[in-house]
């Protein structure tokens, strides 16, 4: 028998709980668009000014745009932010190998389970100064060439922009081993021993207990790991640039984010160029994470 009145009280009580919940939530949406969304509408606003930090801030319209793309090194930078991407699937591939190891619990596990993580808790200006002390001229890699009679291959490793983005390469997946390792090995917590000793059982080597057992069941980690990194490479290097090549020789080793901290921090500084600079590389992070989103999960459909 239905009670009088009983649909009323339903709906009530449900619109009681969700503006219950919007108000519960609404003190963390008015901290994230002060701290998140303010900064990038006001920085979209600068982008069409020539505003120099103080009191200049007269309306440009695209001009710092079109210096951008036309007067400006920018499509070098490009090319070299692009080049340093490369790191994400090395740091992803060696973070999975290293985690393998750590939950197969090899021998010397404990050991290496607590220095992997040990490039993280360096400044990255102390690890940017030994690589560039490492790979000088008369450097260890050029002492141990020449030791072993490679004489041909002591070269200026930072005076050239290939062997110079390498080392960059180099340095970015050593510093960030660490890091894939502890989040694939959070992702692995999930999959239980039993899975791991039925493959061993059935004769699966370690490849394939990698790749047929572990990638399948930590797709999503690993789509995390390939996000964060992607945005982390193309955002957060400034300070191992700087302390390894500087931007040079020329801009051969400048990235886009390398470049928005000299015009911002440089003595003719020109903030609305800057800006203009950081608006475009948001745009490149936002459509290289949807097409990575949207990759992996055609990749997910075909499985």
């Amino acid at each position: 028998m239905k009670i009088a009145g009983s649909g009323y009280w339903g709906n009530s009580i449900r619109r009681t709980k969700t503006t219950q919940g919007i108000l519960s939530i609404l003190p963390v949406i008015i901290i994230l668009c002060l701290m998140r969304l303010y900064p990038i509408l006001a920085a979209i606003y600068r982008s069409f000014t020539n505003w120099n930090g103080l009191y200049r801030n007269d309306w440009v319209g695209l001009k710092n745009y079109v210096d951008i793309f036309t007067n400006s090194p920018f499509w070098t930078l490009l090319r070299n932010s692009l080049a340093l991407l490369t790191s994400v699937p090395l740091q992803i591939f060696i973070g999975l190998m290293v985690a393998v190891l750590l939950y197969e619990e090899v021998k010397g596990w404990r050991f290496f389970r607590a220095i992997v993580y040990l490039p993280q808790i360096i400044s990255a200006v102390t690890i940017g100064y030994l690589f560039r002390v490492t790979f000088g001229l008369d450097g260890p890699v050029n002492v141990l060439l020449r030791k072993i009679s490679l004489d041909f291959l002591a070269i200026e490793w930072l005076g050239n922009s290939a062997t110079a983005l390498g080392v960059l390469i180099f340095c970015l997946t050593w510093f960030s081993i660490g890091w894939q390792a502890i989040v694939i090995l959070g992702g692995m917590s999930k999959i239980s021993p039993d899975v791991f000793e039925a493959a061993k059982m059935d004769g699966a080597n370690f490849w394939q207990r990698t790749f047929y057992v572990v990638v399948p069941m930590i797709s999503r980690t690993l789509e995390y790991a390939l996000i964060m990194s992607m945005v982390w490479t193309l955002t957060s290097v400034f300070a191992f640039i700087y302390s390894i090549t500087s931007g040079g020789p020329g801009y051969e080793t400048s990235t886009i984010d390398y470049m928005i901290y000299t015009k911002f921090y440089q003595a003719s500084a020109n903030y609305g160029f800057a800006t203009a600079l950081a608006v475009i590389l948001l745009i490149i992070i936002l459509i290289l994470t949807i097409a990575e989103m949207r990759f992996i999960n055609k990749v997910s459909e075909w499985e």
